[in-house]
């Protein structure tokens, strides 16, 4: 108790300098408080979000791996001391040699115990017939009539044979057509799907029925729905009839009813915006709806039809069967459940060629790019506050120590053990940094907030420009030209918007506000923080008060 009473007067007997310690420590405080709490926020964010969403997931080829081995081969097969060459024909046999998943391999690893519920669509590629064509545009069509080909956009010079240069994905060849493995790119994509689950378009609202009705779940009949500009294009409504054919066959055609007329509310991909001259089919408006049975019977039909070719260069054999894609969804309740689901699925059979991805993940990760790397910089900011506030501490600590030298002496020389002057005065430090970390708290509390959204605005601006660049560069779209096609619900601490261009041509809805940041958590950081600035300043202290020689003190007064 004597001590303390020692320290308070001590206090206010040197009010300057303790004032000036304090307005230190308060500026360290209010800047610890917005560093501590924009982390905090990210923290949060990450979190609650994380803990609350809903995921899916993929099950696809892993092509790193395939990469890898190409790598390895090559480098074995070259001369020592020169660069391996790139061999084309190579990469395309070992392209064609991957195998996708069968339906039933998808419906065993949905057995899992993490899967919440199971879903698949069937993509396939298709042309249209004189009596249906593909939405256009006047762009296109000017570029088509400049190429050397310009009325075989969509004939003979633009279907290359089946086993092209690049399998599985394919090459750009003139015209804007893609070739490969699975044959030539059409003029439609037409997707079925197994369920109404998997129809995410719909049941987020991007894509409503407008005339007629949905296909029945699960049936087999030969009905699609198609959209508003499609059917304004080819004079079509609900309870027509439209012919598609096969892109590497087109005397094989497959008449389906129009059962239904959606809406798309985003803004289409017009086929001559996307890389100077992407295929019709990638279009949104020419993309056809049905149920993944009725789909399923016409490419089995193809298939029976389908005769086998083998490519100029690959030597790769390929059908003429109708391009398709299966692709399956696994849902999970928590991510913790899509952690786990990649080793379940392994014990389950899932071979190492094959890797588990989500995309739900992925974009949450870039929307968190702006605060993550705001809280990187509140980091780097409280070590460089903390830094200089401590050295400041330090100096005026040895300045203070200097000018109280003599009260240390006659404190040492009537009795008092060195041990308990230092006391004194770590808890004269504590006590000025405690009042002023108080204060400071409370004042960075109240603009933790309104800083933390200030500096996200700028970053996130800073984040949708520099991936507006990348996109433009690469040709694609602007973040102000195609938002998200995908919400994402967060709890309470954050919010997003859609402002920006991700990896790829996905758009990212980053999060640009927090709507709380200071803590409990935070408050307990700034004490700690308090505490080590009292032991940091106080090492000085008790060094030169364990140095000093009451006697020497006494006698040798300036």
């Amino acid at each position: 108790m004597y001590i303390l009473k020692n320290a308070l007067r001590s206090i206010s007997r040197s009010k300057g300098r303790n004032i000036l310690i304090g307005i230190i420590v308060l500026v360290i405080a209010v800047s610890a408080c917005v560093g501590l709490s924009i982390r905090q926020a990210a923290n949060n964010v990450r979190g609650q979000t994380l803990d609350s969403m809903s995921v899916t997931a993929q099950i696809s080829f892993d092509r790193s791996s395939l990469m890898k081995q190409m790598g390895d081969s090559q480098s074995d097969g070259s001369e020592s001391g020169e660069p391996p060459e790139f061999d084309k024909s190579d990469f395309a046999k070992m392209m064609g040699s991957q195998e996708s998943l069968s339906l039933d391999e998808m419906q065993t690893y949905a057995k899992a115990d993490s899967v919440k519920s199971f879903y698949y669509t069937l993509t396939v590629s298709a042309d249209g017939t004189d009596g249906f064509e593909p939405v256009t545009d006047e762009d296109t069509s000017s570029s088509g009539d400049s190429s050397d080909s310009s009325d075989t956009t969509q004939g003979d010079n633009s279907k290359t044979a089946p086993g092209g240069e690049m399998p599985d994905g394919g090459m750009m060849q003139g015209g804007g057509q893609k070739t490969g493995r699975w044959g030539a790119q059409g003029d439609f994509t037409v997707v079925g799907y197994s369920s109404d689950d998997a129809m995410a378009d719909f049941l987020n609202g991007t894509c409503k029925i407008t005339e007629g009705s949905m296909f029945e779940e699960g049936t087999g009949s030969q009905e699609c729905v198609i959209s508003d500009e499609l059917a304004a294009f080819n004079s079509l409504k609900a309870g027509d009839t439209i012919k598609i054919s096969n892109p590497n066959d087109e005397d094989e055609t497959y008449s389906i009813k129009i059962v239904g007329i959606y809406n798309n509310s985003q803004s289409t991909v017009t086929s001559g915006g996307f890389m100077g001259g992407f295929q019709t089919g990638s279009d949104p408006a020419n993309q056809i709806y049905m149920s993944y049975t009725a789909l399923k019977e016409i490419t089995g039909a193809s298939a029976q039809n389908a005769a086998a070719a083998a490519g100029e260069e690959t030597e790769i054999e390929a059908s003429t069967a109708m391009r398709e894609q299966l692709s399956g969804t696994y849902t999970f309740a928590s991510v913790d459940d899509y952690e786990q689901f990649e080793q379940q699925a392994r014990a389950l059979g899932l071979s190492d060629d094959y890797t588990v991805s989500s995309s739900d993940i992925t974009s949450f990760e870039q929307s968190l790019l702006p605060l993550e790397n705001l809280s990187q910089m509140a980091l780097y900011f409280l070590l460089v506050v903390l830094g200089i506030g401590a050295v400041i501490l330090v100096v005026l600590n040895i300045f203070s120590i200097r000018d109280r030298k003599y009260e240390i002496g006659v404190l040492t020389a009537i009795g008092m053990k060195k041990r308990k002057v230092a006391q004194q005065f770590i808890t004269e430090v504590f006590t000025v940094t405690l009042c002023a970390i108080v204060i400071g708290s409370a004042a960075g509390a109240l603009i933790s907030v309104p800083v933390t959204n200030t500096l996200l605005e700028s970053q996130v601006s800073a984040q949708s420009q520099s991936a507006d660049r990348r996109q433009q560069a690469m040709g694609r779209p602007s973040g102000e030209d195609m938002l998200a096609q995908d919400g994402m619900q967060l709890p309470q601490g954050g919010s997003q918007a859609e402002s920006g261009r991700g990896i790829g041509s996905q758009a990212v809805n980053y999060i640009t506000q927090v709507t709380s940041a200071t803590d409990f958590t935070v408050l307990l950081e700034l004490l700690g923080i308090g505490i080590l600035l009292t032991l940091v300043a106080s090492i000085v202290s008790v060094l030169f008060i364990m140095r000093y020689e009451p006697l020497k003190i006494l006698s040798n007064r300036d």
